[in-house]
């Protein structure tokens, strides 16, 4: 595989994400302000929001040159990982920065999002979308 690309699907994988972290902002909004749930359970179920939106667009548009394993074997293969590390990531980065740090929660998840990406690209490409 070129290093071209590697880097289309990057920006892809990007894009992607960029339309998830809207999903995953809105959602920890409506939850925490909104319904005033904990900030850390809205963020479990924003960043499971999310997870599912982009395994949906990375199946048909980052990696929709990779046929093989069938649609629900690889959204298992791929909330077990990067949707796990994901949750995971976000809660203890999420209670590192807001809850003893004092952040602003929604700065914070900004942060554990930008932090999470890398790791979920690698694991999403050599592992749930592998050939």
């Amino acid at each position: 595989m070129s290093l071209r690309h590697i880097g289309v699907r990057w920006l892809k994988f990007n894009a992607v994400g960029g339309v998830g972290i809207g999903v995953q902002l809105a959602v920890l909004a409506g939850l925490k302000s909104g319904l005033k749930l904990d900030y850390l359970l809205a963020t479990a179920l924003a960043v499971e929001a999310a997870v599912i939106h982009n395994f949906l667009w990375h199946e048909r548009f980052t990696w929709a040159d990779r046929v093989g394993k069938s649609n629900w074997s690889r959204f298992v293969k791929f909330n077990l990982t990067t949707g796990l590390f994901s949750i995971v990531g976000n809660l203890l980065l999420m209670k590192a920065l807001v809850g003893w740090a004092g952040m602003n929660y929604m700065a914070a998840n900004m942060a554990t999002i930008a932090l999470c990406s890398l790791v979920n690209f690698v694991v999403s490409d050599r592992v749930v979308f592998s050939s």
